[in-house]
């Protein structure tokens, strides 16, 4: 121990000294003493009570949380919080002393890290102080935070660590922490959301060598502080022979070279980024928009339909052919700004044609103003580096957006204030970054020599193919999970929390594009994204996701590369040829699933893995233009590295700000409580069926707020979805499913993925979803037909349930070779099985026969229901006592049938029919869809529910 000097003679003197290494080996071992003292005593006392969770207990878990341990029972409590008071001084000690050690002249970051140090420490008292048996969510919120803040605390401290042995520990623990997060999340989600027992003593195990290596990470300052003294001095008649308080007296390997991650940062300079942020997040959410108002009109004329043609309008960027309109928009770029937020301003247009008409300019404005934001940037050191992360960040914002509003963009003109919309808001803000907009870049008279810039098609091919597949896989975080998604029981990632992991990938990818410049570009880095493509495609689960994952970092990093590419021609020629060839991919990336309604459709069907490898392909030819471009635009000197720092402190502040954001909104949409059937005394089971037409209404609205009050107003525990897949870019990467799920509590199977080339089925359910599989029917010649088989727990009984979406009229030979297999797959089910479908026939008439048969042993809800063409509900081995026909409203073109079975009594059933007041009331459908109904919602065909003995 170091000595401790006693001076007390004269003014001046050193009352006391201490080497500073001892604070960090107080903050180790009282931090540590704290953590296992309580799993020492919680262990000792009270095992078995600490172990239990909400589901399980001893056997099946066997190791406590760390939440349980240190705040559950006494006094291993009590013990715990006097030990991590007792911490506090010697961690404020080691904030202070972290920020001496780093401290230069003209340095910002040490002050930001030191506060991130001090409200980290704060958060640290929340979670200790206020337990999870005290305020549960509180707890949570302010663990959340403190993990959060762990990521600018250690990566800022492996930032201004010297080159030696602290920085190498520091990165160790630093990436045990972060690896150890994703077991953690794992886990976590398989108890919480999936219950599987001990899952829970393994997501302690991660959560206590989170707690290991925190404590680790802050223990390795001791190599630091081994070179300060902290000295007490009597103040009266100091002198100038001591050395100042706080300096060391050994000399450091200071980075001088590198001034810290936040260097640069002005507040003027970060309100130009984020004005450059929210342009982009217009830009993307405009452009998302197109595809799916565009998709209204084939829906109803089902074929092509003209509209098909204002896809194009995202070629406007050849209009800067002309000289003219190059002055103008180069010299007021805030026209081109103002002009796309016509297509956010066009939720006003009321109808449907004219609404894609406006969201067809808004888009040509909006192709425009991005071409200009980056022609000749690259002729001013970073700043094409700096627009291209904004436009990054923007199109994060707008995956984001889309994350926290159930994967409806809430800016997009199928929105409204009646389902959710922001389109006030969005559009205020986007006026008012519009006017701020200016262009400090280069004009037309800066031109780049054409020897050094390389071909403007291979700038252009790379754009188009990295536009089309930030558009196609990455502009809602719930489609990579869909792409490897097969059902229950859950062996891969969710939509939600896993979207968030999804953004995260995004995030690293804009931080490594700015910080990893040369890596990313290289074709060692286009190597393993290629391999991530394939990876995703050939695999399910979390293989396939991590495939995925490794894509969206790529595909984010690369962004300043094949912009900074792309600005050095003429925008005209190289951006108009990009988004043409966007398009092609566009329309090829619906080719695939409308083969059977479009010219040409078989060549491309079912064939998304050469729509993927086209545009992967090109991804390829703009890093090969990308290496022909010679060295454009200053980049050394003293204004360079500072226009450099400046670009990624703004990086890291919005990487980081919405990584937190993104955690934030996963933590609030997970589900925290068990569905709950509608009538569980009666042991009621109310199914139902509807064609939802790809959730828009009649009038070109998003229409899931809808659907929702209608499934809840008629009670439904099942019911099937059909036409419920959006997952491309033609139906806005949406997901229709989750603000109903979520709403309503309830489980949901999306049915067959993206990539599986169907027009969807899904199924919703208030009862566990023991097991699922996806089937993909015959289809030769026509649309592809899927059905979801699932086993439901339904009040203890396994009943199975079948939705099936059978193909389209004209293919008669398609639709018996559908109608045996799902005949097949009911035959070889052993339990009670509903079949909840879209049939194509008429009853009691051809391929019905097959459907209701000896072999599949199905009974129809209702035989003497004549008026039905698409729609059945069959049975078996169940009771059914009610059935009723609801009116669609103008929410899309086919009503909703409605079944109700009781679950363990006799399932004999007869088609006798009963009047209403014969049958129990808890049996009863609600009232309110009786005459007029509800929002436009009633009981038609029969006026009322039928009823059954």
């Amino acid at each position: 121990m170091s000595s401790l000097s006693e001076k007390r003679n004269r003014p001046g003197s050193v009352v006391a000294s201490l080497n500073g290494k001892w604070v960090s080996y107080a903050h180790t071992a009282f931090a540590g003493y704290a953590f296992l003292s309580a799993l020492v005593l919680g262990m000792s006392l009270h095992f078995q009570k600490i172990v239990r969770n909400e589901f399980y207990g001893y056997p099946e878990e066997w190791f406590p949380s760390v939440s349980a341990t240190i705040g559950d029972r006494y006094p291993e409590r009590s013990v715990f919080q006097i030990f991590i008071a007792v911490t506090a001084g010697p961690r404020f000690a080691l904030i202070f002393l972290t920020y001496l050690v780093n401290a230069r002249p003209g340095a910002f970051f040490p002050k930001v890290h030191a506060m991130v140090g001090l409200i980290r420490t704060f958060t640290c008292g929340g979670w200790v102080y206020i337990t999870s048996t005290d305020d549960h969510d509180w707890h949570d919120i302010f663990m959340i935070a403190y993990m959060l803040l762990t990521i600018p605390w250690t990566i800022g401290g492996i930032n201004i660590s010297a080159k030696g042995t602290a920085l190498r520990w520091r990165k160790f623990f630093a990436i045990g922490f972060y690896v150890t997060i994703i077991p953690l999340i794992y886990f976590f989600i398989q108890h919480k959301v999936n219950r599987v027992p001990g899952a829970y003593t393994t997501y302690a195990f991660c959560e206590w060598a989170l707690i290991f290596f925190d404590i680790a990470y802050d223990s390795v300052s001791v190599f630091d502080f081994s070179a300060l003294e902290v000295r007490v001095i009597d103040v009266n008649g100091i002198t100038a022979g001591f050395p100042p308080v706080g300096k060391s007296s050994s000399p450091r390997n200071l980075k001088n070279n590198d001034p810290g991650l936040l260097a640069g940062f002005s507040i003027g300079g970060l309100l130009r980024f984020t004005i450059s942020v929210y342009n982009s997040f217009v830009f993307w959410s405009v452009l998302t928009s197109l595809g799916v108002l565009i998709w209204y009109f084939p829906l109803w004329y089902m074929g092509i339909s003209g509209y098909e043609v204002t896809l194009l309008s995202s070629i406007a960027p050849v209009l800067l052919g002309i000289p003219f309109a190059t002055i103008l928009f180069a010299r007021f770029p805030q026209i081109a700004q103002l002009g796309q937020l016509i297509g956010v301003a066009a939720y006003l247009v009321p109808g449907p044609s004219d609404r894609l008409l406006t969201v067809s300019a808004g888009v040509m404005f909006a192709t425009i103003a991005f071409s200009m934001e980056f022609w000749n940037a690259t002729t001013r050191p970073f700043l094409a580096l700096s627009k291209a992360t904004a436009f990054s960040i923007g199109f994060i914002g707008s995956v984001i957006a889309k994350f926290a509003f159930y994967a409806n963009n809430p800016i997009w003109p199928v929105m409204h204030e009646e389902n959710g919309g922001l389109n006030k808001i969005g559009l205020a803000l986007g006026v008012v970054a519009a006017l701020l907009t200016t262009r400090p870049q280069a004009g037309a008279n800066d031109v780049i020599p054409s020897s050094r810039r390389g071909s403007f098609v291979w700038s252009a091919c790379g754009l188009a193919g990295l536009i089309f597949n930030l558009h196609s896989l990455l502009s809602d975080s719930s489609t990579l999970p869909y792409w490897v998604w097969n059902g229950y029981p859950v062996t891969g990632p969710l939509p939600v929390p896993h979207g968030a992991i999804t953004i995260f990938a995004m995030a690293l990818g804009v931080y490594s594009g700015v910080v990893a410049r040369s890596a990313v570009r290289s074709w060692l880095a286009f190597a393993i994204a290629s391999i991530g493509a394939i990876v995703l495609y050939s695999f399910e689960n979390w293989t396939g996701y991590i495939g995925g994952l490794v894509l969206t970092v790529y595909l984010l990093a690369i962004v300043p590369a094949f912009l900074e590419s792309a600005s050095i021609h003429p925008p005209a020629r190289t951006f108009g040829l990009a988004f043409f060839l966007y398009d092609l991919l566009v329309l090829a990336h619906v080719w695939v699933v409308a083969y059977a309604f479009v010219p040409g459709g078989p060549l491309l069907r079912e064939r998304t893995d050469i729509v993927l490898g086209v545009a992967m392909s090109l991804i390829g030819l703009g890093v090969y233009g990308v290496g022909q471009v010679r060295a454009v635009g200053g980049s050394n000197g003293k204004n360079s590295s500072i226009n450099f720092y400046k670009v990624r402190a703004f990086a890291l502040i919005f990487v980081t700000s919405l990584s937190a954001l993104a955690a934030a909104i996963a933590y609030k949409r997970v589900s925290k409580e068990k569905p709950v059937p509608y009538n569980p005394d009666a042991k009621i089971m109310t199914v139902g069926i509807w064609t939802i037409h790809f959730g828009l209404d009649n009038d070109m609205w998003a229409s899931e707020v809808r659907m929702r009050d209608a499934i809840r107003d008629l009670e439904l525990d099942v019911v099937g979805l059909l036409e419920s897949d959006t997952q491309r870019i033609i139906m806005g990467n949406r997901d229709l499913t989750q603000q109903i799920a979520e709403d309503l509590g309830m489980y949901v199977d999306y049915g067959p993925g993206p990539n599986k080339h169907t027009w969807g089925a899904a199924l919703l359910s208030k009862f566990p979803i023991l097991n699922s599989t996806h089937h993909l029917l015959p289809s030769p010649v026509g649309e592809l037909a899927p059905a979801i088989h699932a086993t439901l727990d339904v009040y203890g009984t396994a009943i199975d349930v079948v939705v099936f979406h059978s193909g389209q009229e004209e293919d008669v030979e398609d639709r018996r070779l559908q109608t045996a297999g799902v005949t097949e797959i009911m035959a070889n089910s052993a339990n009670p099985l509903i079949l909840l479908s879209y049939l194509v026939t008429k009853p009691l008439e051809g391929n019905y026969n097959t459907y209701v048969s000896e072999k599949s042993r199905m009974f129809d809800i209702d035989p003497s229901d004549w008026d039905r063409w698409c729609e059945y509900i069959l049975y078996r081995d169940i009771k059914r006592v009610a059935y009723a026909r609801v009116s669609r409203s103008t929410i899309t073109d086919t009503e909703i049938q409605t079944g109700k079975f009781v679950i363990g009594v006799d399932p004999t059933s007869g088609n006798v029919q009963i009047p209403e007041s014969q049958v129990p009331k808890e049996y009863h459908y609600p009232a309110i869809f009786r005459g007029e109904g509800v929002r436009g919602h009633r009981y038609h065909v029969f006026d009322e529910p039928r009823y059954y003995q």
